[in-house]
């Protein structure tokens, strides 16, 4: 069998979901959307759903993946749906549903539901992709809390630049979003709300709410580009490990991969890595992008392959065939292949393909 795998740590993963929580102050929403950014969304439910407020998905389809799985917590929709006869499916799994366009209510206002939904309304403050703009937010709040099929609305938006944390973006966003969410609860008191997802629960002090919505840091994985005291008590979900599986002795002045972008200046021990940009490692991550090999620090050498990855065995004397590798986790972070410029954390971890997970804390 090929040697790739990808160790999934569930007691990492609870401990993210709990710092979120600590962080947040109130409910916490788990984004398990892209299969739980390539963590498997079914398992990594199953495992916070003892303590989850609910979760997040992209779409219907990883909602109803999760219902029959037996995950009976709430999902919420984090598109809403895509088109009114998906209101059947929501209504009868019982989902959650953000709306983000007017003809979403109208919808909702003909649907014949056998319960009320709670619907989460979003707001544009300056993301620019979906939500109502303000100047008619409020209008299309109440109403869908005159709504008989409208049990509950929380008030949501989304922040563009959070990851930028000198950027007064994000507060500018905060700012109208209170303004225009102010009073708007039943009877004109304040309404449910949900703010922040993963950087600004982790990076921002002012943008809280009843509900947050961590994704990113769930699994251990910072948005930041420099360390920040919170990211650093996340700990690291996925562990991508595989094996050497060719060793090769090469004088000076030998070149190694695909157009020769990396060139030996000493005879060189080489080993050949079994995973490559069709597993989801990065196909254009540098020379020096750090890996472990065999419990000690290494780094890859030549461009990366469909298939391979060649990395220096300079330092390594007893690494050989069978050595194990370590492409990323508790030893190399994901931040590291992103601050050498190979991908974002984002892409990597939801990029992961035809590697085998093995659950860990179950």
């Amino acid at each position: 069998m090929r040697p790739a795998r990808a160790f999934i740590d569930l007691d990492a993963l609870r401990h993210n979901y709990r710092l979120a929580r600590e962080l947040g102050g109130h409910k916490v929403l788990a984004v398990v959307k892209a299969d739980a950014y390539g963590h498997g969304a079914v398992r990594c439910a199953r495992a916070l759903e003892p303590e989850a407020d609910g979760f997040g998905v992209a779409c219907i389809e990883e909602a109803l993946e999760l219902r029959e799985a037996g995950i009976r917590a709430p999902i919420l929709l984090l598109e809403g749906f895509f088109a009114a006869d998906e209101l059947g499916l929501i209504d009868r799994h019982d989902l959650w549903c953000v709306v983000q366009a007017t003809w979403q209510i109208d919808a909702i206002e003909r649907a014949r539901l056998t319960r009320p939904l709670t619907v989460w309304l979003k707001l544009d403050t300056g993301m620019h992709r979906l939500g109502l703009a303000p100047e008619e937010y409020r209008a299309c709040l109440h109403r869908l809390q005159a709504l008989p099929q409208v049990a509950e609305v929380v008030a949501m938006t989304h922040f563009a630049r959070a990851d930028e944390l000198d950027s007064a973006r994000t507060a500018e966003q905060l700012a109208t979003f209170q303004r225009v969410i102010a009073g708007q609860g039943v009877g004109g008191g304040e309404l449910t709300a949900s703010v922040p997802n993963s950087p600004p629960l982790l990076g921002w002090p002012a943008p809280r709410a009843q509900f947050a919505r961590p994704g990113l840091m769930l699994y251990g994985a910072t948005p930041f580009a420099n360390p920040h005291p919170a990211a650093d008590r996340l700990r690291p979900v996925m562990t991508l490990e595989s094996e050497i599986i060719a060793v090769r002795e090469l004088a000076a002045g030998e070149p190694v991969g695909y157009g020769a972008r990396f060139v030996t200046e000493r005879p060189t021990r080489v080993g050949v890595v079994a995973i490559g940009y069709a597993d989801g490692y990065p196909q254009f991550a540098p020379n020096g992008t750090p890996v472990w090999i065999d419990g000690q620090p290494g780094q890859v050498i030549g461009r990366v392959s469909m298939d391979m990855l060649t990395v220096d065995l300079e330092g390594h004397p007893g690494a050989g065939m069978g050595s194990r590798v370590e492409l990323w986790g508790n030893n190399v972070r994901a931040s590291d292949l992103t601050e050498r410029g190979a991908t974002s954390a984002y892409r990597l971890l939801c990029g992961l393909k035809r590697v085998p997970r093995t659950y860990l804390g179950e």
